[in-house]
C-alpha cells in the first residue's frame, strides 16, 4: 500500500483536475483499511517534498479517528513516536503544525486510556527547548490539546500558567510570543473556573505588549487574539480589577482611533469597549473612563466609511453601538458629555461632525430618556436646526434623531408638536429620498401617541402622505404607509374621511407578487388592519372579505416578513370583528400553526482551518465526522423567521381571546405550541407565548363550561398555564417576559379568585419572594455583572411594577387571610423604599402598600409605625406620581389602620395641606388628597378639625381627573350632610354647586350620582324654599340635573 499511496498523494497535488479526482477516489478506497495509518505515518516521515508530508498529516488527522481502536499496540507506538519526531525534527512549519493537529486527535483517545503517559512531559520539555521551533510547536499543541484533553491539564494548571507567562515574555522570539498568546486564548476559552481565570489577570500587561508589537509589525490578525482573550475575561464570572480594565480600555481606544488599521481590527477593539460598557459599566465609572471613551467614540461617528468595507465593521456603526450601550447603563455620566459633543459639533464646518452631533443625540435618547426630557428645548433646537442643514447627510441624521425622540421621549415630546410637526412636514418635501424616508419614519413614530392633538394637522398630513403614496419609489411608499398607519391610530374615528381612499389604494399593493414588491405588500397588509381598527366593525365588515382573501394568498409567496405582517393584520381584524371573525378561523389558524412550526433557521459556521494551506484538502472527508468535533465559531439566526413566529404566536392568543368558545377545534394544538414557545430560545417568541397563554386560558374556560367533564379539563389547562408562569418567574432570563408572566398571574387571580389559585399559592409566594429579593434568573445578569454599591443598583422598573401588582392581587382575593403571606413579603418589599433607591422604586412600594391596605384591611395596623414615616415623606416628593400614591396610601392606612393611625392624623393633614393649594400643579394628586381626607373623616370624624378642613376640602371639588376617588369623597360629603353635621351645613351654596357638577359629569358612575342626589334631597328637606335662590342661579343643565332629585309633592 505504501508505494501506491505515495504515488496517489503526489497525483492528488497535481494541477490537473481529472488526475486529482482519480487520486481522491483511490485514496478514499484505500483509507477504509486500517493499514492506511502506518502507510501515512511513513510518508509523513520520509516523503521528499513538504507538500506530500503535509498532505499525509492532514489525511492522517481525518482518518485516524475511525481506525485508532483497531490498531495493534506496536502500530500505535509507531504513530506516537513518528509524530513526536515530526514535531521536533521537521524543518517545514506547515508540516510541523499539521503533525501537531494529528497529535491533538490521537491524544483525545490515547491520553485518557493511559496510552501516552510521556506526552505532557515531552511538551513541557519542548516548551523550554533552546530551539525556537520546538518552543513554538509545544505552545501550538497546548492550544489544540485544550479542545480534546483539556481536563488532563487541570493538575498542571499552575505550572502551565507560569510557562505561558514566561513564553509571552520570551525575549528572543516573536513567534513564541505569538504562539503563547494563542495558547492563552485557548486555555481561557476552556476554563470556567473563576479562580483559574483570575490568575490570567496578571497576564494582561504581557498580552498588551505582544499585541502592540504585532500591530507594529503589521500582524493585525494576531493582535486580534488579544481582544478575544479580553472578551473571555470580561464575560467570566471572576471580576476584572480596576487597573486591568484601565489598561484594556486604553489599548482598545488606541486601536479604535487608529485609522491606519484594518476595519476588522478596529471593530474588535470597539467591541471590547462595548462589552465592558455592557458587563462592567460600574468599573468604567469607578475608574473614571467614561469621559475618555466618549472622547474617542463620539468623533468616530463622524468618520467616513470606506465604500468597499463591510457596513457592519464600519467604525462609526460600532462606535454608535458603544455609545448606545453606555447610555443604557450609565445615563447620568453619558448624557452631559454627549450633549456637550452635540452642541459643539452642531456648529462644526465639517458636515460629518454636524451629522454626528444629531446622530449621537438620537442614539442616547433611549438610555438617557429621563435626562433628555429635562433638556428637550435645547436638544430640539440642535436637531430641528440640523433638519434645515444644506447637507443631505445632516438632514437625514436629524430625521433619524427625531424618530428616536418620538419613540423614547414620550409623552414629553408630544407637547412640542407645534414646533416639531411643521419641521417634519417640511422635510417630507426634501429633495433627497433618504431624508424623506427618515422623515416618514420620524412622522410615524411621532404621530403614534399624539391622540387628538393630531387633528389640526390631519388634513395637511394626509394630503402629503396620499400624494407621496401615489408618486414615490417603493422604499418611500413603504415608510409612507407606516406613517399613515400611525396617523390613523392617533386620529381614530377622525380618520374615517380618509379611510376609503387609503383602503382603495391598498388593494393595488396587496396583489403585488414580484420579490422586490413584497415588502410594500407587507406594509399595505399591516396598514389595512390599522385602518380597520380606527374606523370600526360597522364600516369595515362588508368590504373585509376581499382583503382577507388577498392576505391569505400572500402566504404562498415565501416571504417571511409578509407572513409576519399578515398575522398582525389577522390579529387586528379578530379584535374588531370579535364573534364575526369566527368564519375566518378555519382559513387563518392553520396559517398561524404553520408559521409557529417553521424550522428555526439557525445557521452554524464551523471552523476548519487546518487545511487552508493546500487547496482541495477539505474534499477528503473524515470517516467519522462526529468524532472530529469541530469548534462552533458563530451562530447566526434568520431573524425574519423569529419575527414571523412571534407574530403567529401572538395571533393565536388574540384569536382565542376574541372568538372564545368557537376556538375549540384549535385549542389542543395551540396549547402544545404555546407550551413549546414558552421555553423558546428567543425572548420575543417567549414573550408572545406568555401573553397568549392567558387568552387561551380564557377561551378554554368558555369552551369547557358547557361540557360534562369541563371542570376537569379546565383545571388541566390552568395547571399547565400556572406551571409555566411560575417557572418563568424565576427561571426566564428576560425581564419583560417575567413581567408579563407576573401581570398575567395577577389578572388570573382577579378573574378566577383565590380558590382556583390556592393549589399554586405556596410556589407563587416563593417565586414572588425570589423576585423581590432580586435573585431570579432575569435579575442575575445585571446584578452579577460588576461589584457595585447598594445605592447604585439598577433594575427594571417595568419588572418590579409587575411584581408589585401581585401583592394587591393576592390581598384582593384573600382579604385578611393574606396577612401571614404579607408578613413574609414585607421586608423584601421595603428594601425598595430606602432613601437610596430611585424615586420610581418608592412610588412602586407606596402604591403597592396602599392597595394591600385597601384589600387586606385590619391586619395592616401592625405595620403603621413602619409605613407612616415613608408615606409622609413621599407626600412632599418632587414626583407627582409619588405624591399621588402617597396621598392614596395615607387615606387607606387611616381607613384600615385602626387606633394606631390616630397619633399621625395631624402629621397627615399637615402633609396633605400643600396638595390642596395652587402650588400643586397636578389634578390627580389633588383628587387623591381629597380622597385621603374623606377616608380620615369617615373613620374618625371627631379627630378632624372640620371647621378648618372642610373649606379647604370642598374648594377642590368636584374631582377633576381621578374618578376612582369619587365614591370615597362623595360618600364622605353625603354622610356629613345626611347626619346634618353643622360644619358642613354652613357650606350649602358650595355643596349645591358641587352636586350639580357631579350630576352632569359623564365621568361619574350612576352609583356616585345617586349618592349625591340623596344628599341633595336631604338638603331640600331641611331648607325647603330657602334653596330656591341657589337653584335659580345655576345654569339650566345643572338645575335640571338637580331637579330630578326633588321629591314629588
Amino acid at each position: 500500500m505504501a508505494q501506491s499511496l505515495e504515488l496517489l498523494l503526489i497525483q492528488f497535488l497535481m494541477p490537473d483536475n481529472d488526475a486529482r479526482r482519480q487520486a481522491e477516489d483511490q485514496i478514499k478506497r484505500l483509507a477504509k483499511d486500517p493499514q492506511v495509518v502506518p502507510a501515512l505515518v511513513q510518508h509523513l516521515r520520509t516523503a521528499k517534498t513538504p507538500n506530500v508530508r503535509q498532505l499525509a498529516a492532514v489525511l492522517l488527522r481525518k482518518k485516524i479517528t475511525g481506525h485508532w481502536a483497531k490498531l495493534a499496540p506496536q502500530v500505535k507506538q509507531l504513530v506516537k513516536q513518528s509524530l513526536i519526531e515530526s514535531i521536533t525534527m521537521e524543518h517545514s512549519p506547515p508540516v510541523r503544525r499539521a503533525s501537531a493537529n494529528v497529535v491533538s486527535i490521537v491524544a483525545k483517545y490515547a491520553v485518557p486510556a493511559g496510552e501516552w503517559p510521556d506526552l505532557l512531559p515531552f511538551l513541557f520539555q519542548c516548551s523550554q527547548s533552546p530551539q525556537e521551533d520546538h518552543r513554538e510547536v509545544a505552545l501550538i499543541l497546548f492550544s489544540s490539546l485544550t479542545e480534546t484533553i483539556g481536563s488532563t491539564f487541570r493538575p498542571h494548571f499552575a505550572d502551565l500558567q507560569a510557562l505561558l507567562l514566561k513564553c509571552l515574555q520570551d525575549e528572543t522570539s516573536n513567534r513564541v510570543r505569538v504562539a503563547a498568546l494563542k495558547a492563552v486564548g485557548s486555555f481561557l476559552e476552556f476554563t470556567n473556573d473563576g479562580a483559574e481565570v483570575v490568575k490570567f489577570r496578571e497576564f494582561i500587561p504581557s498580552i498588551l505588549n505582544v499585541s502592540r508589537q504585532c500591530l507594529s509589525a503589521g500582524e493585525e490578525d494576531v493582535a486580534i487574539i488579544a481582544f478575544e482573550i479580553f472578551d473571555e475575561l470580561i464575560e467570566s464570572p471572576a471580576p476584572l480589577l480596576g487597573d486591568s480594565v484601565k489598561s484594556i480600555v486604553q489599548f482598545s481606544l488606541e486601536v479604535s482611533s487608529n485609522q491606519n488599521l484594518e476595519s476588522n481590527t478596529r471593530h474588535q477593539a470597539i467591541q471590547i469597549i462595548s462589552w465592558l460598557a455592557k458587563y462592567k459599566a460600574n468599573s468604567l465609572k469607578k475608574q473614571k473612563l467614561v469621559t475618555s471613551i466618549l472622547q474617542v467614540m463620539c468623533p468616530l461617528l463622524a468618520e467616513s466609511s470606506n465604500e468597499d468595507e463591510d457596513d457592519d465593521l464600519a467604525p462609526d456603526r460600532a462606535a454608535a453601538e458603544v455609545i448606545d450601550t453606555m447610555a443604557m447603563n450609565l445615563p447620568k455620566h453619558v448624557f452631559p458629555l454627549v450633549f456637550e459633543f452635540a452642541s459643539v459639533s452642531s456648529q462644526n464646518a465639517n458636515p460629518k461632525f454636524r451629522e454626528a452631533s444629531v446622530t449621537a443625540l438620537g442614539i442616547v435618547s433611549e438610555g438617557c430618556a429621563e435626562l433628555m426630557k429635562d433638556k428637550l428645548e435645547p436638544v430640539l433646537q440642535i436637531v430641528l436646526g440640523a433638519l434645515r442643514d444644506p447637507e443631505q447627510m445632516v438632514r437625514g441624521a436629524a430625521s433619524f434623531a427625531l424618530g428616536q425622540f418620538a419613540e423614547h421621549l414620550q409623552p414629553e415630546i408630544i407637547s412640542h408638536y407645534a414646533s416639531v410637526l411643521p419641521c417634519i412636514l417640511a422635510a417630507l418635501e426634501d429633495v433627497s429620498d433618504e431624508v424623506k424616508e427618515k422623515s416618514y419614519y420620524a412622522l410615524a413614530a411621532f404621530c403614534e401617541d399624539m391622540g387628538m392633538e393630531i387633528l389640526p394637522f390631519l388634513d395637511p398630513l394626509m394630503g402629503k402622505l396620499l400624494a407621496a403614496l401615489q408618486n414615490s419609489s417603493r422604499n418611500l411608499q413603504e415608510t409612507c404607509m407606516s406613517a399613515i398607519g400611525s396617523v390613523a391610530a392617533a386620529a381614530e374615528q377622525a380618520f374615517i374621511p380618509y379611510a376609503e381612499r387609503v383602503l382603495e389604494m391598498m388593494k393595488v399593493f396587496m396583489v403585488l407578487t414580484n420579490d422586490e414588491d413584497l415588502r410594500a405588500r407587507a406594509r399595505a397588509t399591516e396598514l389595512v388592519g390599522i385602518v380597520a381598527m380606527s374606523v370600526g366593525r360597522a364600516r369595515i365588515e362588508q368590504i373585509l372579505p376581499a382583503f382577507v382573501e388577498a392576505a391569505i394568498s400572500g402566504f404562498g409567496l415565501e416571504f417571511s416578513e409578509l407572513r409576519e405582517y399578515t398575522h398582525g393584520f389577522f390579529s387586528n381584524v379578530a379584535e374588531i370583528m370579535a364573534d364575526g371573525f369566527v368564519k375566518y378561523l378555519p382559513h387563518v389558524v392553520p396559517l398561524a400553526f404553520s408559521s409557529c412550526n417553521l424550522d428555526d433557521g439557525s445557521a452554524v459556521d464551523i471552523d476548519e482551518s487546518d487545511d487552508e494551506n493546500i487547496n482541495g484538502f477539505g474534499e477528503v472527508s473524515s470517516d467519522d465526522e462526529a468524532h472530529d468535533e469541530p469548534r462552533v465559531r458563530n451562530i447566526s439566526i434568520r431573524t425574519g423567521v423569529l419575527d414571523e413566529k412571534a407574530a403567529a404566536t401572538q395571533a393565536l392568543g388574540l384569536f382565542a381571546q376574541h372568538t372564545k368558545s368557537s376556538f375549540a377545534p384549535y385549542l389542543e394544538e395551540s396549547l402544545k405550541i404555546l407550551e413549546r414557545h414558552s421555553g423558546y430560545f428567543h425572548e420575543d417568541v417567549r414573550l408572545q407565548a406568555i401573553i397568549a397563554l392567558k387568552h387561551i386560558l380564557t377561551a378554554a374556560h368558555a369552551i369547557f363550561q358547557c361540557q360534562n367533564d369541563g371542570s376537569v379539563k379546565a383545571k388541566e389547562v390552568l395547571d399547565m398555564v400556572m406551571n409555566i408562569y411560575i417557572k418563568t418567574m424565576t427561571e426566564d432570563d428576560d425581564k419583560e417576559v417575567v413581567a408579563n408572566a407576573c401581570m398575567s398571574i395577577a389578572d388570573i387571580i382577579k378573574d378566577y379568585g383565590y380558590m382556583a389559585l390556592e393549589p399554586y399559592m405556596s410556589r407563587l409566594v416563593d417565586a414572588t419572594l425570589t423576585l423581590l429579593r432580586e435573585e431570579s434568573a432575569c435579575q442575575q445578569l445585571e446584578n452579577g455583572s460588576d461589584i457595585d454599591d447598594e445605592d447604585d443598583t439598577e433594575h427594571d422598573e417595568i419588572l418590579m411594577d409587575a411584581v408589585s401588582d401581585l401583592l394587591p392581587a393576592f390581598a384582593k382575593s384573600m382579604g385578611y387571610h393574606f396577612a401571614p403571606i404579607f408578613a413574609k413579603l414585607f421586608e423584601p418589599l421595603m428594601k425598595f423604599a430606602k432613601a437610596s433607591r430611585p424615586p420610581q422604586d418608592r412610588t412602586m412600594v407606596v402604591a403597592c402598600l396602599a392597595e394591600v391596605a385597601q384589600d387586606m384591611g385590619a391586619p395592616i395596623a401592625s405595620y403603621i409605625d413602619r409605613l407612616m414615616p415613608l408615606v409622609l415623606k413621599e407626600l412632599a416628593s418632587p414626583s407627582a406620581t409619588n405624591r399621588r400614591n402617597a396621598a392614596f396610601c395615607a387615606g387607606e392606612l387611616a381607613k384600615n389602620g385602626g387606633e394606631t393611625t390616630l397619633k399621625y392624623y395631624n402629621d397627615i393633614l399637615r402633609g396633605l395641606y400643600p396638595l390642596f393649594g395652587e402650588s400643586e400643579p397636578d389634578d390627580a394628586v389633588r383628587d387623591n388628597a381629597a380622597g385621603a381626607v374623606a377616608r380620615m373623616i369617615m373613620v374618625h370624624p371627631q379627630s378632624i378639625p372640620l371647621n378648618q378642613v372642610l373649606p379647604v376640602f370642598l374648594r377642590v371639588l368636584p374631582l377633576k381627573e381621578d374618578h376612582e376617588e369619587s365614591m370615597a369623597v362623595y360618600n364622605c360629603v353625603s354622610m356629613l350632610v345626611l347626619s346634618s353635621n353643622p360644619q358642613i351645613l354652613s357650606h350649602v351654596p358650595e355643596l349645591v354647586n358641587i352636586f350639580a357638577q357631579v350630576l352632569v359629569s359623564p365621568a361619574e358612575t350612576p352609583e356616585v350620582k345617586a349618592q349625591v342626589g340623596g344628599a341633595f334631597s336631604h338638603l331640600l328637606s331641611v331648607y325647603g324654599q330657602e334653596m330656591q335662590p341657589l337653584l335659580s342661579n345655576l345654569p339650566p343643565a345643572h338645575a335640571n340635573a338637580l331637579a330630578a332629585f326633588v321629591p314629588n309633592s
